[in-house]
């Protein structure tokens, strides 16, 4: 399980702090999916800080789609980082990017995109289950 070090004299906030030592776990495999987080009550204890904070990092955490928190159990990590950079670097990526590109040049806004992936996703499992 990690352990959280926080600078307290530093210029990075404390949660930021924990965000980017949960990634940077990630990253060297130090943390892999479904391993759990230490909950807040242990890092508030093992680093002073204010349980607030620490909830804060855990959102972003999972706002940034690495963990998820379930009720009654912790927080689990969700992705696999390396594997997730070595995803976006893949040829399928680089096309789509180039389509979300292409697709904002022709006015489509987020909630275009979305509403057109999803479309062409539901087109796509009811093709696949006939």
């Amino acid at each position: 399980m990690i352990e959280f070090r926080i600078v307290r004299r530093g210029t990075v906030p404390a949660y930021l702090q924990i965000v980017e030592q949960t990634r940077r776990a990630l990253e060297n495999g130090w943390l892999s999916v479904g391993d759990q987080l230490p909950p807040a009550r242990e890092v508030v204890s093992a680093t002073g800080i204010n349980p607030n904070t620490v909830l804060k990092a855990y959102r972003e955490l999972e706002r940034q789609g690495l963990v998820e928190g379930r009720i009654g159990t912790g927080t689990f990590v969700t992705a696999d980082l390396v594997r997730l950079q070595s995803d976006l670097a893949s040829p399928l990526a680089v096309e789509l990017r180039s389509w979300l590109a292409a697709a904002a040049a022709s006015g489509l806004e987020r909630h275009d995109v979305m509403a057109l992936v999803t479309t062409m996703l539901d087109e796509r499992e009811r093709e696949v289950a006939r």
